[in-house]
Protein backbone atom coordinates (compact mmCIF):
# COMPACT_ATOMS: atom_id res chain seq x y z
CA UNK A 1 0.00 0.00 0.00
CA UNK A 2 1.56 3.49 -0.86
CA UNK A 3 1.78 6.26 1.14
CA UNK A 4 2.07 9.89 1.15
CA UNK A 5 3.32 12.20 3.32
CA UNK A 6 1.18 14.78 4.52
CA UNK A 7 2.21 18.30 2.99
CA UNK A 8 1.62 20.19 6.48
CA UNK A 9 4.83 18.52 7.20
CA UNK A 10 6.34 21.40 5.53
CA UNK A 11 5.07 23.83 7.71
CA UNK A 12 6.67 23.71 11.09
CA UNK A 13 4.01 24.79 14.29
CA UNK A 14 4.60 27.39 16.05
CA UNK A 15 7.11 27.63 18.71
CA UNK A 16 8.94 24.73 17.30
CA UNK A 17 12.23 25.88 16.41
CA UNK A 18 13.26 23.97 12.76
CA UNK A 19 16.77 23.14 13.47
CA UNK A 20 15.98 21.96 17.38
CA UNK A 21 13.15 20.19 16.22
CA UNK A 22 15.64 18.15 13.55
CA UNK A 23 17.87 17.89 16.61
CA UNK A 24 15.13 16.26 18.65
CA UNK A 25 14.15 13.84 15.94
CA UNK A 26 17.86 13.32 15.29
CA UNK A 27 17.90 12.04 19.14
CA UNK A 28 14.61 9.87 19.21
CA UNK A 29 16.02 8.10 16.06
CA UNK A 30 19.31 7.33 17.57
CA UNK A 31 17.93 5.97 20.86
CA UNK A 32 15.05 3.76 18.65
CA UNK A 33 18.08 2.29 16.58
CA UNK A 34 19.84 0.98 19.86
CA UNK A 35 17.16 -1.45 20.67
CA UNK A 36 16.63 -3.07 17.05
CA UNK A 37 19.72 -5.64 17.62
CA UNK A 38 20.52 -6.46 21.24
CA UNK A 39 17.28 -8.65 21.50
CA UNK A 40 19.18 -11.04 19.00
CA UNK A 41 22.50 -10.75 19.35
CA UNK A 42 22.04 -10.70 23.40
CA UNK A 43 20.87 -14.55 22.91
CA UNK A 44 23.80 -15.91 20.73
CA UNK A 45 26.41 -15.79 23.21
CA UNK A 46 24.15 -17.74 25.74
CA UNK A 47 22.68 -20.12 23.40
CA UNK A 48 24.28 -22.85 24.93
CA UNK A 49 23.14 -22.32 28.30
CA UNK A 50 19.83 -21.72 26.92
CA UNK A 51 19.61 -25.21 24.91
CA UNK A 52 21.05 -27.11 28.14
CA UNK A 53 18.63 -25.71 30.25
CA UNK A 54 15.79 -26.00 27.89
CA UNK A 55 16.51 -29.70 26.50
CA UNK A 56 16.09 -28.05 22.90
CA UNK A 57 18.03 -29.01 19.68
CA UNK A 58 20.35 -26.91 16.99
CA UNK A 59 17.44 -27.13 15.06
CA UNK A 60 15.57 -25.45 17.97
CA UNK A 61 18.05 -23.11 18.17
CA UNK A 62 18.32 -22.20 14.22
CA UNK A 63 14.23 -21.94 14.60
CA UNK A 64 14.66 -19.33 17.52
CA UNK A 65 17.48 -17.27 15.00
CA UNK A 66 15.00 -17.30 12.00
CA UNK A 67 12.71 -15.69 14.08
CA UNK A 68 14.16 -11.65 12.96
CA UNK A 69 13.94 -12.45 9.10
CA UNK A 70 10.47 -13.72 9.07
CA UNK A 71 9.29 -11.22 11.54
CA UNK A 72 11.12 -8.71 9.47
CA UNK A 73 9.45 -10.31 6.30
CA UNK A 74 5.70 -9.47 7.34
CA UNK A 75 6.34 -6.42 8.34
CA UNK A 76 7.91 -5.57 5.17
CA UNK A 77 4.03 -6.05 3.23
CA UNK A 78 2.34 -4.90 6.24
CA UNK A 79 4.24 -1.51 7.79
CA UNK A 80 3.28 1.07 4.93
CA UNK A 81 -0.38 0.04 5.14
CA UNK A 82 -0.61 0.38 9.02
CA UNK A 83 1.74 3.60 8.82
CA UNK A 84 -0.78 5.08 6.27
CA UNK A 85 -3.98 4.30 8.61
CA UNK A 86 -2.31 5.31 11.83
CA UNK A 87 1.02 7.77 11.32
CA UNK A 88 4.48 6.77 11.74
CA UNK A 89 4.67 7.84 15.11
CA UNK A 90 2.01 5.94 16.56
CA UNK A 91 3.00 2.30 14.62
CA UNK A 92 6.68 3.08 15.82
CA UNK A 93 5.75 3.96 19.40
CA UNK A 94 3.33 0.99 19.54
CA UNK A 95 6.42 -1.05 18.32
CA UNK A 96 8.33 -0.47 20.91
CA UNK A 97 5.48 -1.67 23.63
CA UNK A 98 5.32 -4.09 21.50
CA UNK A 99 9.14 -5.26 21.34
CA UNK A 100 9.12 -4.42 25.62
CA UNK A 101 6.54 -7.13 26.49
CA UNK A 102 8.24 -9.83 23.98
CA UNK A 103 11.61 -9.19 25.59
CA UNK A 104 10.18 -9.49 29.20
CA UNK A 105 7.83 -12.45 28.30
CA UNK A 106 10.63 -14.84 26.50
CA UNK A 107 12.41 -15.44 29.46
CA UNK A 108 9.47 -16.45 31.75
CA UNK A 109 8.70 -19.90 30.61
CA UNK A 110 9.86 -22.74 28.67
CA UNK A 111 11.09 -23.28 24.88
CA UNK A 112 7.77 -22.28 23.24
CA UNK A 113 7.41 -19.17 25.46
CA UNK A 114 11.00 -18.51 24.43
CA UNK A 115 10.35 -18.63 20.54
CA UNK A 116 6.56 -17.20 20.83
CA UNK A 117 7.70 -14.48 22.91
CA UNK A 118 10.98 -13.79 20.38
CA UNK A 119 8.24 -13.56 17.81
CA UNK A 120 6.40 -10.87 19.39
CA UNK A 121 10.16 -8.52 20.02
CA UNK A 122 10.78 -9.50 16.83
CA UNK A 123 7.75 -7.94 15.31
CA UNK A 124 7.68 -5.08 17.51
CA UNK A 125 11.35 -4.68 15.77
CA UNK A 126 10.19 -5.33 12.17
CA UNK A 127 8.07 -2.63 11.75
CA UNK A 128 10.32 -0.07 13.00
CA UNK A 129 13.42 -1.23 10.46
CA UNK A 130 10.58 -0.63 7.61
CA UNK A 131 9.72 3.04 9.01
CA UNK A 132 12.70 4.43 9.67
CA UNK A 133 14.27 5.06 6.41
CA UNK A 134 11.11 6.23 5.61
CA UNK A 135 11.13 9.39 8.50
CA UNK A 136 14.88 9.72 7.36
CA UNK A 137 13.88 10.65 3.90
CA UNK A 138 10.73 12.57 4.37
CA UNK A 139 12.50 14.50 7.92
CA UNK A 140 15.86 14.75 6.34
CA UNK A 141 16.24 14.79 2.51
CA UNK A 142 19.45 16.89 2.05
CA UNK A 143 21.06 14.43 4.87
CA UNK A 144 19.79 11.14 3.92
CA UNK A 145 23.46 9.54 3.80
CA UNK A 146 24.42 10.99 6.92
CA UNK A 147 21.13 10.40 9.19
CA UNK A 148 21.30 6.94 7.59
CA UNK A 149 25.02 6.41 8.73
CA UNK A 150 24.19 7.77 11.97
CA UNK A 151 21.05 5.51 12.55
CA UNK A 152 22.58 1.90 11.51
CA UNK A 153 25.87 3.28 13.30
CA UNK A 154 23.51 3.32 16.35
CA UNK A 155 22.07 0.01 15.44
CA UNK A 156 25.01 -2.01 15.03
CA UNK A 157 26.39 -0.29 18.30
CA UNK A 158 23.11 -1.59 20.10
CA UNK A 159 24.48 -4.99 18.43
CA UNK A 160 27.75 -4.81 19.87
CA UNK A 161 26.35 -4.19 23.34
CA UNK A 162 23.84 -6.93 23.33
CA UNK A 163 26.62 -9.51 22.18
CA UNK A 164 29.59 -7.71 24.52
CA UNK A 165 27.46 -7.16 27.68
CA UNK A 166 24.76 -9.75 27.87
CA UNK A 167 27.32 -13.09 28.53
CA UNK A 168 28.80 -10.62 31.47
CA UNK A 169 25.43 -10.31 33.26
CA UNK A 170 24.53 -13.68 33.37
CA UNK A 171 26.22 -14.33 36.34
CA UNK A 172 25.82 -11.39 38.64
CA UNK A 173 22.16 -11.58 37.50
CA UNK A 174 21.82 -15.03 38.25
CA UNK A 175 20.89 -16.91 34.94
CA UNK A 176 20.20 -16.23 30.65
CA UNK A 177 17.11 -15.08 31.93
CA UNK A 178 17.38 -12.48 33.85
CA UNK A 179 20.66 -11.44 32.07
CA UNK A 180 18.25 -11.27 28.64
CA UNK A 181 15.11 -9.27 30.70
CA UNK A 182 17.23 -6.59 31.27
CA UNK A 183 17.82 -5.04 27.58
CA UNK A 184 13.76 -4.03 28.31
CA UNK A 185 15.16 -1.61 30.14
CA UNK A 186 16.77 0.41 27.26
CA UNK A 187 13.40 -0.37 25.33
CA UNK A 188 11.46 1.22 27.56
CA UNK A 189 14.09 4.36 27.92
CA UNK A 190 13.35 4.76 24.01
CA UNK A 191 9.75 4.86 24.04
CA UNK A 192 9.96 7.50 26.86
CA UNK A 193 12.25 9.48 24.06
CA UNK A 194 9.87 8.88 21.31
CA UNK A 195 6.85 9.69 22.74
CA UNK A 196 7.17 13.33 22.86
CA UNK A 197 9.21 13.35 19.72
CA UNK A 198 6.45 12.20 17.94
CA UNK A 199 4.13 14.35 19.40
CA UNK A 200 5.80 17.71 19.38
CA UNK A 201 6.66 16.69 15.19
CA UNK A 202 3.02 15.32 14.50
CA UNK A 203 2.26 18.35 11.87
CA UNK A 204 5.81 19.26 11.35
CA UNK A 205 7.82 16.16 10.10
CA UNK A 206 7.17 13.46 7.77
CA UNK A 207 5.24 10.92 10.59
CA UNK A 208 1.86 11.98 8.64
CA UNK A 209 0.55 9.86 6.04
CA UNK A 210 -2.62 9.41 4.05
CA UNK A 211 -3.34 6.81 1.12
CA UNK A 212 -2.34 7.97 -2.39
CA UNK A 213 -5.04 7.62 -5.11
CA UNK A 214 -3.80 4.41 -6.71
CA UNK A 215 -1.22 1.76 -5.29
CA UNK A 216 2.45 1.65 -7.14
CA UNK A 217 3.66 -1.94 -7.38
CA UNK A 218 7.50 -1.95 -7.62
CA UNK A 219 6.96 -6.10 -8.40
CA UNK A 220 7.90 -5.94 -12.36
CA UNK A 221 10.61 -3.30 -11.58
CA UNK A 222 13.77 -5.36 -12.18
CA UNK A 223 15.86 -2.58 -10.48
CA UNK A 224 13.63 -3.14 -7.14
CA UNK A 225 14.11 -6.93 -7.62
CA UNK A 226 17.62 -5.90 -7.80
CA UNK A 227 18.21 -4.16 -4.55
CA UNK A 228 15.74 -6.87 -2.48
CA UNK A 229 18.43 -9.61 -3.73
CA UNK A 230 21.16 -7.72 -2.71
CA UNK A 231 19.34 -6.28 0.95
CA UNK A 232 18.18 -9.98 1.43
CA UNK A 233 21.70 -11.26 0.44
CA UNK A 234 23.44 -9.41 2.99
CA UNK A 235 20.77 -9.90 5.78
CA UNK A 236 21.22 -13.96 5.30
CA UNK A 237 24.64 -13.41 6.45
CA UNK A 238 24.53 -10.78 8.74
CA UNK A 239 21.74 -13.05 11.13
CA UNK A 240 23.95 -16.60 10.27
CA UNK A 241 27.08 -14.09 12.11
CA UNK A 242 24.56 -12.89 14.70
CA UNK A 243 23.17 -16.54 15.22
CA UNK A 244 26.20 -18.71 15.09
CA UNK A 245 29.40 -16.90 14.80
CA UNK A 246 29.75 -17.22 19.19
CA UNK A 247 29.30 -20.76 18.64
CA UNK A 248 31.95 -21.41 15.74
CA UNK A 249 34.37 -19.47 18.31
CA UNK A 250 33.33 -21.85 20.95
CA UNK A 251 34.07 -25.04 19.29
CA UNK A 252 37.49 -24.06 18.45
CA UNK A 253 38.55 -23.33 21.77
CA UNK A 254 37.44 -19.73 22.34
CA UNK A 255 35.78 -18.59 25.90
CA UNK A 256 32.32 -17.90 26.18
CA UNK A 257 33.15 -14.57 27.43
CA UNK A 258 35.84 -13.88 24.69
CA UNK A 259 33.52 -14.81 21.77
CA UNK A 260 31.18 -12.84 23.00
CA UNK A 261 33.45 -9.96 22.77
CA UNK A 262 34.15 -11.02 19.28
CA UNK A 263 30.74 -10.77 17.65
CA UNK A 264 30.39 -7.60 19.17
CA UNK A 265 33.49 -6.34 17.60
CA UNK A 266 31.63 -7.22 14.48
CA UNK A 267 29.25 -4.91 15.38
CA UNK A 268 31.06 -2.25 16.46
CA UNK A 269 33.19 -2.30 13.72
CA UNK A 270 30.49 -0.80 11.74
CA UNK A 271 29.80 1.93 14.06
CA UNK A 272 32.52 4.13 12.09
CA UNK A 273 32.11 2.28 8.79
CA UNK A 274 28.83 3.35 8.56
CA UNK A 275 29.79 6.79 9.53
CA UNK A 276 32.07 7.63 7.16
CA UNK A 277 30.69 5.36 4.26
CA UNK A 278 27.01 6.09 4.27
CA UNK A 279 27.82 10.06 3.83
CA UNK A 280 30.27 9.48 1.47
CA UNK A 281 28.16 6.96 -0.55
CA UNK A 282 25.20 8.50 -0.68
CA UNK A 283 27.23 11.85 -2.08
CA UNK A 284 29.11 9.35 -4.92
CA UNK A 285 27.22 9.10 -8.58
CA UNK A 286 27.33 5.13 -8.12
CA UNK A 287 27.57 3.31 -4.50
CA UNK A 288 28.44 -0.06 -6.91
CA UNK A 289 32.02 0.50 -5.68
CA UNK A 290 31.93 0.80 -2.09
CA UNK A 291 29.59 -2.22 -2.18
CA UNK A 292 32.00 -4.56 -4.23
CA UNK A 293 35.02 -3.19 -1.51
CA UNK A 294 32.50 -3.97 2.02
CA UNK A 295 31.99 -7.62 0.32
CA UNK A 296 35.61 -8.54 -1.08
CA UNK A 297 36.75 -7.78 2.70
CA UNK A 298 33.78 -9.50 4.58
CA UNK A 299 34.39 -12.41 1.92
CA UNK A 300 37.99 -12.25 3.04
CA UNK A 301 37.08 -12.52 6.72
CA UNK A 302 35.09 -15.68 6.10
CA UNK A 303 37.06 -17.87 4.46
CA UNK A 304 40.15 -17.10 7.37
CA UNK A 305 37.10 -18.41 9.59
CA UNK A 306 36.75 -21.40 7.80
CA UNK A 307 40.70 -22.32 7.28
CA UNK A 308 42.00 -21.10 10.37
CA UNK A 309 39.17 -19.82 13.32
CA UNK A 310 41.35 -19.76 16.22
CA UNK A 311 44.43 -18.47 14.72
CA UNK A 312 43.41 -14.76 14.32
CA UNK A 313 39.83 -14.25 15.36
CA UNK A 314 40.40 -10.81 16.27
CA UNK A 315 41.53 -10.18 11.96
CA UNK A 316 38.49 -12.50 11.27
CA UNK A 317 36.39 -10.64 13.36
CA UNK A 318 37.27 -6.83 11.83
CA UNK A 319 37.36 -7.87 8.43
CA UNK A 320 33.66 -9.64 8.35
CA UNK A 321 32.42 -6.47 10.33
CA UNK A 322 33.54 -3.97 7.72
CA UNK A 323 31.68 -6.74 5.52
CA UNK A 324 28.81 -6.39 7.37
CA UNK A 325 28.76 -2.58 7.15
CA UNK A 326 27.12 -2.87 3.81
CA UNK A 327 23.40 -3.04 6.03
CA UNK A 328 24.40 0.51 6.23
CA UNK A 329 24.96 1.46 2.17
CA UNK A 330 21.99 -0.92 1.86
CA UNK A 331 19.38 1.06 3.72
CA UNK A 332 20.83 4.21 1.94
CA UNK A 333 20.22 2.79 -1.45
CA UNK A 334 16.77 2.00 -0.74
CA UNK A 335 16.36 6.17 -0.39
CA UNK A 336 18.57 6.86 -3.27
CA UNK A 337 16.61 4.76 -5.61
CA UNK A 338 13.72 5.81 -4.76
CA UNK A 339 12.59 9.91 -5.70
CA UNK A 340 10.33 10.52 -2.82
CA UNK A 341 8.90 9.81 0.45
CA UNK A 342 6.05 7.30 -1.13
CA UNK A 343 8.41 5.73 -3.34
CA UNK A 344 10.67 4.74 -0.09
CA UNK A 345 8.16 3.53 1.19
CA UNK A 346 6.79 1.12 -1.14
CA UNK A 347 10.40 0.22 -2.06
CA UNK A 348 11.55 -0.24 1.63
CA UNK A 349 8.46 -2.29 2.45
CA UNK A 350 9.26 -4.57 -0.51
CA UNK A 351 13.12 -4.80 -0.01
CA UNK A 352 12.55 -5.75 3.29
CA UNK A 353 9.15 -7.81 2.95
CA UNK A 354 10.79 -10.03 -0.05
CA UNK A 355 14.77 -9.64 1.80
CA UNK A 356 13.94 -10.61 4.91
CA UNK A 357 11.57 -13.58 3.61
CA UNK A 358 15.10 -14.74 1.99
CA UNK A 359 17.50 -13.73 5.07
CA UNK A 360 15.28 -15.89 7.80
CA UNK A 361 16.00 -19.09 5.74
CA UNK A 362 19.93 -18.29 6.57
CA UNK A 363 20.44 -19.02 10.50
CA UNK A 364 17.64 -22.25 10.14
CA UNK A 365 19.92 -23.85 6.90
CA UNK A 366 22.91 -23.02 8.76
CA UNK A 367 22.16 -25.10 11.84
CA UNK A 368 20.51 -27.74 9.84
CA UNK A 369 23.09 -28.16 7.45
CA UNK A 370 25.81 -27.95 10.81
CA UNK A 371 23.38 -30.54 12.54
CA UNK A 372 23.53 -32.55 9.42
CA UNK A 373 27.54 -32.85 8.74
CA UNK A 374 28.62 -32.36 12.18
CA UNK A 375 30.74 -29.76 11.07
CA UNK A 376 30.84 -26.15 10.58
CA UNK A 377 32.46 -26.75 6.63
CA UNK A 378 29.55 -27.48 4.23
CA UNK A 379 27.61 -24.58 6.35
CA UNK A 380 30.27 -21.43 5.22
CA UNK A 381 30.26 -23.39 1.66
CA UNK A 382 26.82 -21.46 1.58
CA UNK A 383 27.86 -18.79 3.45
CA UNK A 384 30.47 -18.10 0.68
CA UNK A 385 28.23 -18.90 -2.11
CA UNK A 386 25.36 -16.38 -0.91
CA UNK A 387 28.25 -13.78 -0.39
CA UNK A 388 29.38 -13.83 -3.95
CA UNK A 389 25.82 -13.20 -4.93
CA UNK A 390 25.71 -10.15 -2.34
CA UNK A 391 28.67 -8.74 -4.51
CA UNK A 392 27.19 -9.01 -7.83
CA UNK A 393 23.61 -7.71 -7.30
CA UNK A 394 24.94 -4.72 -5.02
CA UNK A 395 27.51 -3.90 -7.79
CA UNK A 396 24.17 -3.98 -9.94
CA UNK A 397 21.88 -2.07 -7.46
CA UNK A 398 24.60 0.78 -6.75
CA UNK A 399 24.12 2.36 -10.27
CA UNK A 400 22.36 5.86 -10.31
CA UNK A 401 19.00 4.69 -11.62
CA UNK A 402 15.34 5.28 -9.95
CA UNK A 403 12.74 2.88 -8.91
Amino acid sequence: MAVQLDQSAAIPPAGVPVIAGGTLLAVAVILVALNLRPAVTSVAPLLGDMREELGTSATWAGLLTTMPGLCFAAAGLTAPRLSSRFGLGRVISAALVVLTAGLVLRTVDGPHVVIGATLLACAGIALINVLIPVVIKGSFPTRVGLMTGIYTAALQGGGALGSAVTPGLEEPLGGWRLALAAWAAIAVLALLAWLPASRRHRSSWALSTELAGKPRSLLRSRLAWTVTLFFGCQAFLAYIVMGWLPQIFIDNGISKVQAGILVGLVSLIGVPVSLIISPLAARATHQSGWIVALGVLGFAGAVGLLVAPAAAPWVWSVLIGVGMSAFSIALTVIALRARNAEDTAQLSGMVQGFGYLFAGLGPFLFGLLHDVSDGWTIPFAMFLSVYVVQIVAGALAGRNRYV
